[in-house]
């Protein structure tokens, strides 16, 4: 399976000093991240996702993107036992506590599809009463289970269902494809890379939405479909932005020059996977002194890997721009608008 060579790929592209699969796993699952966000017209250009995910003060699309990924790693760790409790949890990471009520529970009320200022009666899809939440949940659960079926349609099938039961008020999308990538983890399709599949979907998501139309009149080989070519179509993006990535940190190395055993070897495969960084965060993700770091990140600007952002002089904040540029450029081959830039 094409997931399964992709993953395999992945695990074997190496970083600066021996760190593998790390940096190019954060990449990518935050760009399965933004993908299933923009699929439910939420979209953050990668600069806002990177300062967003280092805590700084962005866009609300941002932020709502980065709460997104923090979903899909918290998805990703129920791989080993996925229970109804763990998928409210997703939803709960997902959201936040923003929405009291929405968040970290089932809807207590109906819930459809349709145009704006749609009602039951003219919506195009009406999810189950929410008095059959709770059970319809438990029995997705247990058809996730089931070892009789082939791993990816099994996913597939599980997300449409998960869809159709709709068992939130709001985040159903994005839980949703979550689930999807604990499902592929879960039967071992993947291992330790989150394929952005949600970026094939984006490929065309009228037709993704047709599929999963056509799933609730008991027609389960469209979403299939769907979800296998988009499967292929988010190798193929995939493999161009980590050949990238692993060509651009092969170039930072001929740029830097420093001792063996310098903390700025170190510090290149963190700035990969998250490519607005500061003195402190590069400390902790590299278990180095903050002086150390410090001087990692002077080397970095001296080769132009980094560049400050703003003009502050405490908690200052610099950006990989190649590494960002690289993102925005696999997000417009995936189909996503740059917006919240």
């Amino acid at each position: 399976m094409e997931l399964v060579r992709f993953d395999a790929e992945v695990q074997q592209a190496l970083g600066v000093g021996g760190a593998e699969v790390g940096p190019l796993s954060a990449v990518l699952l935050r760009t399965e991240s933004a993908s299933s966000s923009q699929i439910e017209q939420v979209t953050a250009g990668a600069r806002a996702l990177a300062l967003a995910a280092l805590g700084e003060s962005t866009g609300p699309n941002a932020a709502l993107v980065a709460s997104n990924a923090r979903a899909m790693e918290r998805a990703i760790a129920l791989s080993e036992g996925i229970t109804t409790d763990g998928i409210v949890e997703v939803q709960q990471v997902l959201l936040g506590d923003g929405v009291p009520g929405v968040t970290g529970a089932f809807r207590d009320g109906p819930v459809w599809i349709g145009g704006r200022g749609s009602s039951p009666h003219t919506a195009t899809f009406v999810a189950p009463r929410r008095e059959r939440v709770p059970e319809l949940m438990e029995d997705l659960v247990a058809f996730t289970r089931r070892a009789d079926l082939a791993p990816f349609v099994q996913a597939a099938v599980a997300h449409a269902q998960f869809e159709t039961i709709h068992p939130f008020s709001d985040g159903n999308g994005r839980t949703g494809r979550a689930l999807v990538h604990a499902l592929l983890r879960h039967y071992g399709v993947t291992r330790r890379v989150t394929v952005p599949v949600s970026a094939g979907l984006l490929a065309n998501v009228g037709s993704y939405y047709s599929a999963l139309g056509a799933y609730r009149e008991g027609d389960l080989d469209p979403i299939v479909a769907e979800f296998t070519g988009a499967a292929f179509i988010a190798c193929a993006h995939g493999r161009v932005l980590v050949r990238a990535l692993e060509e651009l940190l092969a170039d930072w190395t001929e740029r830097i020059t420093a001792r063996s055993h310098a903390a700025v070897w170190r510090a290149l495969p963190v700035v990969v996977s998250q490519p607005a960084v500061t003195a402190q965060f590069l400390a902790e993700r590299t278990g180095v002194s903050e002086p150390a770091a410090t001087h990692a990140v002077k080397q970095m600007v001296e080769a132009g890997i980094l560049v400050p952002v703003g003009d502050r002089k405490r908690n200052r904040v610099w950006t990989a721009d190649e590494v960002l540029g690289l993102l925005d450029d696999f997000a417009l081959q995936s189909g996503r608008r740059q917006r919240g830039r």
